[in-house]
C-alpha cells in the first residue's frame, strides 16, 4: 500500500522517482508510514499528501478551521483518547462517530475506540496541527492528565506531595510523563508560554475555578476541564512548592519565585499568592531569563527615536518615562539602559523588583523590611561611582529630592512617574514638594507612553473606521484582524508603544518655573513641535500597524 502511494505521488508529479526511492528506503528502516517520511523529508507537504488521501481512499478531507464543533460530540470522546490517537470527534449520526485523523491507515486507534466507546467510527482527514490545536482548544489545557489523575485518586494523593523536585531550574520537557499534579502543572505553564502570555491567573470561586491568560495586556479565559477544581488543593501546594513558599499556610498573601525551561529557554516565574472567600488565587508572572533590548522594537517613529537618542547622550540630567501600570515603562528603560551599556560606563539600578536580568549593570532589589529603599539605596551607590542610575520609580518626596540631587551632581538618571501625559509629570513633582527651579535644572526629557496590540499580520485586511472613532471623519484606509489560529482569532499578536516625548528647552522651562498648568504646558510643547501620544497613535492606526479601538482604548486616561 505504501509503495502504490508513492507511485500515485509521481504520476501525480508531486514527488520525484529519486524522492520516492529514498523516502522507501528511510521508511524500510524507520517502519513509519511512507507518507510521514515524505513529510519528514520535506518532499511533499502534510495538506498535499491527505488530499491524494482522501482522493484515493473515498474520504472527505476537513479544515477543522472552519467546522463548529458541538459540546455534546466532544463529551463522547474521553480527553484521553483524543490526545493519545491525535484524533478529534466530528459529528455522531445514530450510532456512527466521525473522526478527524492525519492517518487513514491507523485501524488500531480505530479498533480501540470502536471497543471502548461503542460506536462504530469512520475517519475523515484532517492537517494533525489542526488536530492538535482543535483538541487542545475544546478539551482544554491538561484535560487528559485530569481525567487520569482523578481515575487514580490515590495516586494523585502521594504525587501531591512528592512530586515537586528540589531543583530550583525545573525542566519541563524532561519531567516525567506520569499523569500527575506535576505534569499538569507543567502543560499549564508550556500552553502559557506557547501563547505569549505573561502571566496565568488561577482564581477560585463558588463550585468554579477559573485559569486566565494575559496576552498582549488583555485578559483570556483558557479553555480548561471542569474537574480541574476538584485538583486545585494540589495545584497550589505544587505551585507553592516550585516557588519556595510555605504549602500549609492558607491565610495570608505569600510571594515567591521559581525558574523553569522549556524549549532551552530559561524563564523566571514570580508567584503571588492571595487568600479569597473561596480559597487561594494564584497569579503567575513570567518573565524570560534572557531578553534582548533593542530600540527598533520600542516602536518609536524615526523622528522621535532621533530625539530620545540624542538626549542620551547627554552626560547628566534626568530622564523621566510616565504611564500608567503596564504600559511599558521598564521595557523603555531597560532598553535605554542596554544602549549605554558600555565598558567605559559603570551602570546601576534600583528596582521594585528587578524585572529582567541585565549582564554588566549592578541590579539592586529593595527591600522595606531591612530600611533598603529608593532613597536609601540611592545614597549608598553613589559611592560607588556610577555614570549611569536608574530608580525604578519615584513615589515621594524624599525619593524625588534624592533622585534630582544625584542627578545635579554629575549623573545621567532615569526613572518613572505615574501620570497620564509627558506635560503632567513636572506637575505631578511639583505636587510632591519638588522646588520647580530643581525640576527645570536636572530633568532633560520627559517620555510618556502606552503599549497598544498590533495588527495580527496573518489575517489583516482593509476595513472602514466605525463612526465616532478614531480616524473616521479622516477618510484614510485603515485595517483590521479578521482573526486567525496564529492570533487565537482575536485579530491581534503582539505590542508596541505609542509616545510623546517633551523635551525640554528654555520656553517650556520657563512655564513650570511659573507653575502653569500641565495643560498650557502641553499645549506649547505641541506648538513648539512636540508629537502628541494621539497623532503617534493615528500615524500607526494608518500604516496598519494597529486599529483605531485600540489606540482609543489605552488613551482614554490621556484625553
Amino acid at each position: 500500500m505504501s509503495v502504490r502511494i508513492g507511485e500515485i505521488l509521481v504520476e501525480k508529479q508531486l514527488i520525484t522517482e529519486e524522492q520516492l526511492v529514498r523516502a522507501v528506503a528511510e521508511h524500510q528502516k524507520s517502519k513509519e508510514f511512507l507518507g510521514q517520511t515524505l513529510i519528514r523529508l520535506g518532499f511533499i507537504s502534510e495538506e498535499k499528501l491527505l488530499k491524494v488521501l482522501a482522493g484515493q481512499q473515498g474520504l472527505p478531507f476537513l479544515n477543522l478551521r472552519d467546522v463548529k464543533f458541538d459540546d455534546e460530540i466532544i463529551k463522547k470522546m474521553p480527553a484521553k483518547f483524543a490526545w493519545h490517537y491525535k484524533i478529534m470527534p466530528i459529528t455522531l449520526k445514530g450510532n456512527v462517530l466521525t473522526v478527524a485523523t492525519s492517518n487513514p491507515f491507523d485501524m488500531w486507534s480505530i479498533d480501540d475506540l470502536e471497543t471502548n466507546l461503542g460506536y462504530r467510527v469512520e475517519t475523515a482527514l484532517a492537517l494533525s496541527s489542526d488536530i492538535v490545536e482543535a483538541i487542545r482548544k475544546y478539551y482544554g489545557v491538561g484535560a487528559e492528565t485530569i481525567e487520569r489523575i482523578l481515575a487514580d485518586k490515590p495516586q494523585e494523593e502521594k504525587t501531591a506531595q512528592d512530586a515537586a523536585a528540589k531543583e530550583r531550574l525545573e525542566d519541563l520537557e524532561t519531567s516525567p510523563d506520569a499523569a500527575s499534579v506535576v505534569k499538569l502543572v507543567n502543560q499549564i505553564l508550556q500552553q502559557a508560554i506557547h501563547d505569549r502570555a505573561t502571566d496565568i491567573h488561577f482564581e477560585h470561586f463558588h463550585n468554579e475555578l477559573l485559569l486566565r491568560y494575559r496576552i498582549d495586556g488583555i485578559l483570556y479565559d483558557a479553555q480548561v476541564s471542569e474537574n480541574m477544581r476538584y485538583l486545585y488543593p494540589a495545584i497550589i501546594s505544587r505551585i507553592k512548592v516550585m516557588a519556595n513558599l510555605d504549602i500549609v499556610e492558607r491565610r495570608v498573601p505569600q510571594d515567591g519565585r521559581a525558574k523553569v525551561k522549556i524549549a532551552d529557554r530559561e524563564y523566571e516565574l514570580r508567584v503571588s499568592v492571595l487568600p479569597t472567600l473561596y480559597g487561594e488565587n494564584v497569579v503567575i508572572r513570567i518573565l524570560p531569563m534572557l531578553m534582548l533590548f533593542s530600540m527598533a522594537d520600542l516602536g518609536m517613529q524615526a523622528r522621535e527615536l532621533q530625539i530620545l537618542q540624542r538626549v542620551l547622550q547627554k552626560p547628566h540630567g534626568i530622564i523621566f518615562v510616565t504611564g500608567p501600570t503596564g504600559s511599558g515603562k521598564t521595557t523603555t528603560l531597560y532598553t535605554c539602559l542596554s544602549q549605554l551599556n558600555t565598558r567605559e560606563r559603570k551602570i546601576i539600578t534600583i528596582e521594585d523588583p528587578v524585572e529582567y536580568e541585565l549582564r554588566g549593570i549592578s541590579q539592586i532589589q529593595v527591600n522595606p523590611k531591612i530600611n533598603l529603599t529608593f532613597a536609601s539605596a540611592l545614597r549608598s551607590i553613589l559611592r560607588h561611582d556610577p555614570d549611569v542610575i536608574m530608580v525604578g520609580e519615584v513615589r515621594d518626596f524624599e525619593t524625588a529630592s534624592v533622585t534630582i540631587q544625584t542627578s545635579l551632581t554629575g549623573h545621567l538618571v532615569f526613572s518613572t512617574l505615574h501620570t497620564n501625559d509627558a506635560a503632567g509629570a513636572a506637575t505631578r513633582l511639583i505636587d510632591m514638594g519638588i522646588d520647580p527651579f530643581l525640576i527645570t535644572s536636572s530633568v532633560e526629557m520627559f517620555v510618556a507612553q502606552r503599549l497598544i496590540r498590533k495588527i495580527c499580520a496573518q489575517c489583516k485586511e482593509p476595513a472602514s473606521a466605525p463612526a465616532g472613532t478614531l480616524g473616521a471623519d479622516s477618510g484614510k484606509p485603515v485595517f483590521r484582524g479578521k482573526g486567525c489560529n496564529a492570533c487565537n482569532n482575536t485579530g491581534y499578536k503582539g505590542r508596541t508603544g505609542i509616545y510623546e516625548l517633551l523635551v525640554m528647552n528654555e520656553t517650556i522651562r520657563d512655564m513650570i518655573l511659573r507653575k502653569e498648568s500641565s495643560e498650557r504646558v502641553e499645549a506649547k510643547a505641541i506648538e513648539l513641535g512636540m508629537k502628541p501620544m494621539i497623532r503617534d497613535g493615528l500615524e500607526k492606526i494608518f500604516s496598519g500597524i494597529t486599529t483605531p479601538e485600540e489606540v482609543q482604548r489605552v488613551t482614554k486616561a490621556a484625553e
